[in-house]
């Protein structure tokens, strides 16, 4: 089975297209995405959290370092290209991205922190309670939206959010 890759991905020297850049909600797929986006950056200032930032030729990368995704659909809404498309089908996902706990989250050196699921609105984290040791996360891949609110907030960086396969 032959995978498509970007021109962008073949200049870099990605050739299984393992690195994928985390593009805006509602972006279409990646090499259509490459094609119809001309760099303008409309999106960019639109985003009220100022998680959108230019990446490799100027197209619009989300930065969760920065913030959360409210999945208000202003980008969308300046997107003249239709490199962002907002259906209104009912269920509508704004993409496939969800959180990821890495091992070097604090919990598993015995530091009590909760900070993820404070901020977690869809409660797809939560703490398992163990004899011995402190609530350990974790998180549920069905609950969780990929809006990244847990990124930002995690004081070692143990979080990130990647695209599924």
């Amino acid at each position: 089975m032959t995978q498509s890759i970007s021109r962008t991905q073949f200049l870099r020297g990605d050739f299984r297209g393992a690195e994928k850049a985390l593009r805006p909600p509602w972006a279409v797929n990646e090499s259509q995405f490459v094609d119809l986006c001309n760099s303008c950056g409309d999106c960019i200032p639109s985003c009220p959290t100022s998680i959108l930032v230019k990446g490799r030729a100027g197209f619009p990368v989300v930065d969760f370092s920065k913030g959360e995704c409210e999945f208000c659909g202003n980008c969308v809404a300046v997107c003249k290209t239709g490199a962002l498309q907002q259906t209104q089908q009912p269920g509508e996902v704004p993409w496939a991205l969800k959180a990821v706990i890495g091992d070097s989250c604090i919990t598993h050196q015995g530091v009590v922190c909760r900070s993820c699921t404070e901020q977690c609105e869809t409660r797809a984290i939560e703490f398992q309670l163990s004899v011995g040791r402190v609530p350990q996360p974790q998180l549920d891949e069905a609950k969780c939206n990929g809006c990244g609110a847990c990124v930002s907030i995690c004081p070692v960086n143990a979080i990130s959010v990647v695209a599924l396969a």
